[in-house]
């Protein structure tokens, strides 16, 4: 059993009692009538419902999951795969939270709620996990970042720092993601909470932890370090939610350079995502016909130990319905594990002696693995997908080009003038926005595109370049 000892050496160590905090960035005013009575919803269910209702997780219906502008309707999006990664990531967080319950002695009295905030926490983080995907998928954000490192844009970034430069030429979806969840345009209101998510929630929101740009030396090339989480428009806001969750800095003993162990939750949610994007992917290959039926089959069966005399309650008759039956099996089996493997290694993860995937120490990573190479060899490099993501590369590039001319046009010639009046408010450096410096101008930008649908930053790059012509009313 574990215990809530402190470590011999008095090395620093998260707390839940911190990491747990039900506080909401920033601090809110009440605006209901505060009774006695408990609250029907708990704090982190009401972020849950929050990122549900809002309009960045509502266009995730159509953007892309894999197969980018499907024309089937079982394909995934990011709305369904979302969606699904939530569910997973309830249960590993119960899960793993009962476990802990269970065996770490005084747990229990501090915490009689955990496994359901637990689960309720990482719900809401997985569901707002890809809410700063740009169009085209993760082609979109090698677009966006491609151009920004292209001579086209030389002009525009020359003038930015190191890190601001990082920012825009190695573009980041989950940086993309923190702003979202904690960025309020001046245009809409004079409010800067984004969606007033709770601090657990974004802490577990933030599988990375860091700038764009980091000192080399206090690298330790874990997964958390991989990519980066917040651009600098929202280094203060992750400051404070770094301070409030009692996050560990990196190195240890540093203070106030944006980097950060993870919350530990944080690889509940790489967890979720992990296995439903492995394993629902090669099931969208599949159904697409993509990956030989057979060949897959048998890789889900062998991964759950099926022997080939093993007696069957059902006898399938359609394949596909067989498939949704071994993935099904196969997810609660990889969800039982990573719990398990969550439980046994918590303690790590709060004194940030761990930086490794946890799927990635499943007994079954290698066929994990095998899976994850067909989808790459079948899918992901078919050429419908191929085609589409190099056609999103122009369509991304010449959407950036086209505003970024207008935005930083110092003649404001006829047709920036029309381009700017295309941008929404909230996109343009003017009115409550006077006074953006270039970088936080080029950030407006970004969000506008990288906001987009697929469909929509299709059409209005075809707009815009005559190529076709809207519809009359």
């Amino acid at each position: 059993m574990l215990h809530l000892t402190p470590d011999p050496e008095n090395a620093p160590t998260m707390t839940w009692e911190r990491l747990l905090s039900r506080r909401r960035y920033p601090e809110q005013p009440q605006l209901h009538v505060v009774t006695d009575a408990p609250p029907v919803r708990g704090a982190f269910v009401q972020d849950y419902d929050r990122v549900v209702f809002s309009s960045a997780f509502r266009r995730l219906q159509r953007k892309t999951q894999v197969m980018p502008l499907p024309e089937t309707d079982f394909v995934h999006t990011r709305l369904t795969h979302s969606l699904e990664t939530a569910c997973v990531g309830r249960s590993l967080g119960r899960l793993g939270g009962r476990l802990l319950l269970e065996e770490t002695a005084g747990l229990a009295q501090q915490h009689p709620h955990l496994d359901s905030d637990f689960g309720d926490i990482v719900a809401a983080a997985c569901l707002a996990h890809d809410i700063g995907n740009p169009p085209f998928g993760h082609s979109g954000e090698d677009a966006i970042s491609t151009y920004f490192r292209s001579p086209a844009a030389e002009p525009f970034v020359r003038v930015l720092n190191a890190t601001q430069r990082a920012d825009l030429q190695q573009f980041e979806g989950n940086a993309a993601g923190f702003r979202v969840l904690t960025h309020t345009y001046a245009a809409h209101s004079s409010g800067s909470a984004g969606l007033g998510l709770t601090y657990a929630t974004l802490g577990a929101f933030s599988k990375y932890p860091r700038p764009s740009v980091v000192e080399e030396a206090g690298l330790t090339r874990g997964t958390s370090e991989k990519k980066y989480g917040y651009f600098q428009t929202e280094a203060v806001r992750f400051q404070d939610v770094a301070q409030e969750l009692g996050l560990l800095p990196k190195p240890p003993g540093a203070q106030g350079g944006g980097f950060y162990h993870r919350h530990p939750l944080a690889f509940l949610v790489e967890a979720a995502d992990d296995i439903c994007y492995r394993i629902i992917d090669f099931e969208d290959g599949l159904k697409l016909g993509l990956i030989p039926c057979e060949l897959g089959l048998q890789l889900l069966r062998d991964m759950l130990a099926d022997t080939p005399g093993r007696p069957r309650s059902v006898e399938w008759r359609d394949w596909r319905e067989e498939l949704g039956y071994l993935r099904a099996r196969l997810i609660n089996r990889l969800v039982q594990q990573t719990a398990r493997l969550f439980a046994d290694r918590a303690d790590d993860l709060l004194r940030g002696r761990s930086d490794e995937p946890l799927v990635r120490q499943l007994d079954c990573w290698d066929q994990l693995q095998q899976v994850h190479q067909l989808t790459m060899d079948h899918l992901y490099r078919s050429r419908p997908v191929l085609e589409i993501e190099a056609a999103g590369f122009e369509v991304l590039a010449g959407l950036l080009d086209a505003f970024l001319h207008a935005t930083f046009d110092p003649h404001g010639s006829p047709r920036s003038r029309k381009l700017l009046q295309l941008l929404p408010a909230q996109f343009r450096a003017d009115g409550h926005q006077q006074g953006a410096t270039a970088y936080e101008q080029i950030i407006l930008l970004t969000d506008y595109i990288g906001g987009l649908t697929d469909q929509n930053a299709l059409s209005l790059f075809r707009t815009i370049h005559g190529i076709d012509l809207p519809k009359g009313f």
